[in-house]
């Protein structure tokens, strides 16, 4: 593989161009006409514009994607995140052109594109899952006949899509039939396909996901997990890794039910299966994300892997380079996505021109970004302005050094959620790893300049410490040995 295409744009364009880079493979990026001045476009070996902004006429335009990938002489496609980097329909164009889909096979790509077909696939391993339907609600009278059965709360969800699409918790039978009509409504507006299925509501989950590498030699390994309960609207804002309440034996036996997930679909690549956490410990299975997840850099963190290098190594063919027993966790990793949003109107989208935009450095600070200062925000896209990520020898210490990076980050001309994450992260249930999806609903008033009781923070800080300590055992790196000092140097 002597020169890739990134479908992609932003942020994720660039993290894809500095790994080919550094393997020396030559890089093509695509843009749309509103992108003409993004950075992925210059740091690219050669750049094509796929036409107007809108994405349906840009980034989701396959067959022109394939038309210059082909011309300019293209071995393989990286999708990245979002746009096509899960519709098999292009997958497989790409495959029937004579070039290589950087990403998991057709057969992983739609199983795992269904949430229906998803359960069918692993309920043959045994692994956990929430009690619910297995098959489309089909008549209203059965569907709540069902969701009786299961008991209220239960929450109607898509076959297709996420991102909480499609998605509504009932409380009770009364409003069963409404919530399931609203459902079906914007399933199929979303993603045309008006299926959904009813699942028992976890009231207080924590949203734990584990990453995965597989090759085409039938190896498959876990990569431990990443925390990331800090939502709103059901997608993610803060994740971390590792989670500050998984004991290892629970790691391990989530890390091997995400492992029998990948070799339910025949998985090959990087992938992330998605779990459910209650309030007693209990982990359900919820979904398979076929793609490099937005929350990656954690994971390469504490790890040391690079996950784009591995997805092209695996692409063109070769076996993994890693086994379960070499893999360690390294310290604590946080990121915090930076959106162009306003958190006090809503975390509605804000837009305008990057008038200041200034990164924090350091040892262990990383930002990911697509943007450069004096640039204007599309409209048309994610608002996402990219993410920044710290590593420390421990959570405290990363918390800490999180907070610091947040204040170094210079941003004026656009509202962000920088100050949210501030908020989130010095929150004193964050310190103390308590916390669940329902933080935003929970703590967040709007107020993200309030102020904590400074004994409450001290006592949280303390109980934040020795609780680490105690769930990640012989991993905390306060604690560490000759092997793990010698990896820290390496990484400085």
């Amino acid at each position: 593989m002597k020169k890739i295409l990134i479908a992609n744009r932003g942020e994720i364009a660039m993290r894809v161009i500095r790994s080919a880079k550094e393997m020396g493979i030559a890089t093509v990026a695509v843009y749309s006409e509103a992108d003409r001045q993004s950075p992925h476009v210059l740091a690219a070996d050669e750049a094509v514009c796929l036409g107007a902004p809108p994405s349906s006429e840009s980034y989701l335009d396959q067959d022109k994607i394939i038309k210059f990938a082909l011309a300019l002489g293209v071995d393989g496609i990286h999708p990245g995140y979002g746009f096509l980097s899960e519709n098999s329909a292009f997958a497989s164009k790409v495959s029937k052109a004579g070039m290589i889909f950087i990403g998991p096979g057709i057969k992983a790509i739609e199983t795992m594109g269904s949430k229906l077909k998803a359960k069918e696939a692993v309920a043959a391993y045994d692994i956990p899952m929430v009690p619910g339907t297995d098959k489309a609600l089909t008549d209203i009278k059965e569907g709540l006949e069902e969701a009786i059965k299961i008991g209220f709360p239960i929450l109607i969800k898509a076959s297709a899509g996420g991102g909480g699409k499609g998605m509504r918790v009932v409380e009770n039978k009364e409003e069963f039939e409404e919530q399931l009509e609203r459902a079906v409504s914007e399933a199929e507006s979303s993603f045309g396909d008006g299926s959904v299925f009813i699942e028992r509501f976890v009231t207080s989950p924590r949203h734990i996901e584990i990453q995965i590498l597989a090759d085409n030699h039938g190896n498959v390994i876990h990569l431990f997990e990443r925390e990331c309960s800090i939502q709103r609207r059901h997608q993610k804002v803060i994740e971390e890794a590792p989670s500050a309440v998984l004991t290892p034996e629970l790691r391990k036996k989530m890390g091997e039910a995400a492992i029998n997930v990948a070799k339910s679909c025949d998985y090959s690549g990087v992938g992330t299966v998605e779990f459910l956490l209650d309030d007693k410990m209990n982990f359900f299975f919820l979904e398979m994300n076929t793609r490099l997840q937005v929350e990656h850099p954690v994971t390469e963190m504490i790890t040391g892997i690079d996950l784009v290098r591995e997805q092209i190594k695996v692409a063109r063919g070769e076996k993994l380079s890693h086994k379960q027993e070499d893999l360690n966790i390294h310290g604590h990793a946080i990121e915090l996505r930076i959106y162009a949003e306003d958190p006090l109107n809503d975390f509605l989208p804000d837009i305008g021109t990057l008038e200041v935009y200034q990164h924090p450095n350091g040892d262990g600070v990383r930002v990911d970004d697509g943007f450069v200062e004096g640039m204007k925000i599309p409209i048309y896209y994610d608002p996402m302005l990219g993410k920044l990520i710290v590593h420390d020898r421990n959570r405290e210490s990363a918390i800490e050094k999180m907070l610091k990076a947040i204040d170094d980050f210079k941003i004026k001309g656009v509202k962000t959620t920088l100050d949210f994450g501030r908020f989130a992260i010095d929150h004193p249930v964050f310190r103390k790893g308590d916390f669940d999806t329902n933080f935003v609903k929970k703590y967040f008033t709007g107020q993200v300049t309030d102020k904590f009781d400074e004994e409450e923070l001290n006592v949280a800080s303390m109980f934040a410490i020795s609780h680490t300590e105690d769930v990640l055992g012989d991993t905390v790196v306060a604690q560490s040995t000759e092997n793990e000092q010698a990896w820290w140097s390496n990484r400085k």
